[in-house]
């Protein structure tokens, strides 16, 4: 993964009112911290940061941000949005060491084609759409994919299924399921709505039971 370049102005003003003015002047506020440096305030072109992090690797991005004439490899750690134009409006650089590991989640992608279950007319449903890995900054990929050609009615792919790159490893239980083959959902909600009235008339025939036990003890 190759490293990309930012550039960051140091020595900002901190509070709300210079945060909305190096907003309006399309900059983003943040700060840098990590491998036991002092925090410091800073900002980056909005610009720049949105084309930092638009190539595939997203967020796992290893970016070489520049401050004060000082280079530190890092990664874009946490965003603020806005609620409503979904702008960054703050973020946070984390410096990583490029020899040690670093946690990411890294998007799951689906490939093939599961003909048996749409033969049978089956549902596939993701339940996993990234997974938590380990690996150096360089080494992050930018998806991890999972082959459901296999998948049919009943059936799942699990997070052991996942072909990691020899320098990937991940802690996340190897049989958590990621993606399962189900039953038509017709027939699904028929199946939940037969076993709903079954515990329905289950529940009304013990309560004539008891009705015809405690009439008994009257008499």
């Amino acid at each position: 993964m190759a490293e990309l370049t930012l550039v960051a102005e140091a020595g900002r003003p901190t509070g709300s009112r210079p945060a909305r003015r190096l907003r309006h002047d399309g900059r983003v506020p943040g700060v840098i911290y990590g491998l036991g440096m002092e925090p410091i305030a800073l900002s980056v072109s909005a610009r720049d940061l949105r084309t930092a992090l638009s190539t595939d690797a997203g967020l796992n991005a290893v970016l070489s941000l520049e401050v004060e004439g000082r280079q530190f490899t890092t990664m874009a750690r946490e965003l603020q949005r806005h609620p409503v134009r979904g702008t960054v409006t703050h973020v946070d650089f984390q410096v990583v060491d490029p020899n040690r590991e670093v946690s990411a989640d890294v998007a799951i992608t689906l490939v093939g084609e599961p003909v048996e279950l749409h033969r049978a007319d089956g549902v596939l449903e993701q339940h996993m759409f990234a997974l938590t890995i380990k690996a150096r900054p360089a080494d992050i990929p930018t998806t991890l994919e999972l082959d459901i050609s296999e998948l049919v009615i009943g059936s799942a792919v699990r997070v052991s299924d996942i072909a990691l790159p020899a320098a990937v490893t991940t802690d996340v239980d190897p049989e958590t399921v990621v993606a399962a083959g189900q039953a038509p959902r017709v027939q699904g909600e028929a199946a939940e709505g037969e076993a709903a009235e079954g515990a329905a008339e289950g529940a009304a025939e013990g309560t004539e039971a008891a009705a015809g036990d405690g009439s008994a003890a009257e008499s």
